[in-house]
């Protein structure tokens, strides 16, 4: 994608290793032990997680797909496996930072605004973009997602980029709490600053509810593989480089569990029946999800057992 004039490098961001094949043939990460003494995991989240994925392919039109955080991680790396080596490579993206506070000075803003970019959502490449992309983070208030309308907003201002096609090709997809619904339900979309969310094109900010066990383990109590990154911490120095812990093996043994269960037909065939079931399926766009996860998956040879090194 074609970067604004005098673009800055990519700032360093927490190292999260690779765990699945590319289209173009790039290999996943030799991990070497570090899986090591991680008891087999055991996915308990799986039906749930697959449901939920599914929907968000769905309620996303067929967007590609940019994760904010770490709480989704597990969804990254089922998606990763389910359309490895397809049509879809290159269109599941991260955005690795915390966002729970706007307040911060112009270095942060500068910071937000280079990583912005190393994610593909710098005005510039937003205003030029073929295709729409819907940022996916789960959400209790929608904080996240008031600061980085904002933030998106205010940089469209200032390099006078059309904030009127721009905000044609955002999306914004919060993973919530299943509660049962009533007229009295509270949603993040009513309640976004300023009202900001209402003045999306219609479906451009949608949630999908998730069961409130799986949204615990995931947002609060999962293990991950990177470090929280909020605004303090986006200027250290040891930013990229592996985060090894206690938790580590089994940490990772369960993100490789998660592309390989991906992989698999029995989850690929469930996103399926999942987005075929939405509304949004008349899309066009939508229905052409199904083409990618219907493919036979190439043979692959193992990355993640032992080698010298455990970081390429």
């Amino acid at each position: 994608m074609t970067s604004p004039p005098g673009a800055r490098p990519a700032p360093p961001q927490p190292y999260r290793w690779t765990l699945s094949r590319a289209r173009d043939g790039r290999r996943p990460d030799r991990l070497g032990a570090l899986t090591d003494g991680a008891e087999p995991p055991r996915l308990w989240f799986l039906p749930e997680l697959t449901d939920c994925a599914g929907k968000v392919l769905a309620r996303s039109g067929g967007a590609d797909l940019c994760f904010v955080g770490r709480s989704l991680d597990s969804m990254y790396d089922l998606l990763s496996g389910a359309f490895e080596g397809s049509s879809w490579d290159g269109r599941l993206l991260r955005l690795p930072l915390s966002l729970s506070s706007a307040r911060w000075g112009t270095a942060h803003t500068r910071r937000l605004r280079e990583h912005l970019a190393a994610a593909g959502l710098a005005p510039y490449d937003l205003a030029r973009r073929t295709r729409p992309v819907a940022l996916v983070d789960v959400v209790h208030e929608g904080t996240t997602y008031d600061v980085l309308h904002g933030a998106l907003a205010a940089w469209a201002a200032e390099s006078r980029e059309p904030w009127p096609v721009i905000r044609r090709k955002l999306r914004f997809v919060g993973v919530t709490i299943r509660e049962r619904t009533s007229p009295k339900t509270w949603r993040w979309q009513q309640h976004s600053e300023g009202g900001w969310a209402r003045a999306l094109p219609a479906g451009h900010a949608a949630s999908v509810s998730l069961d409130g066990w799986v949204w615990a383990y995931l947002g609060n109590d999962q293990d991950k593989l990177q470090p929280c990154f909020p605004p303090r911490r986006w200027f250290d120095e040891w930013a990229a480089e592996p985060w090894h812990r206690p938790g580590l093996p089994a940490a990772l043994a369960e993100s490789l569990a998660l592309v390989e269960a991906g992989r698999g037909r029995a989850v690929r065939e469930g996103l399926i029946r999942v987005i075929g079931a939405e509304p949004g399926f008349a899309d066009r766009d939508v229905r052409a999800l199904v083409a990618p996860l219907r493919r036979q998956p190439r043979a692959r040879s193992s990355m993640t057992g032992r080698s010298r090194s455990s970081r390429p």
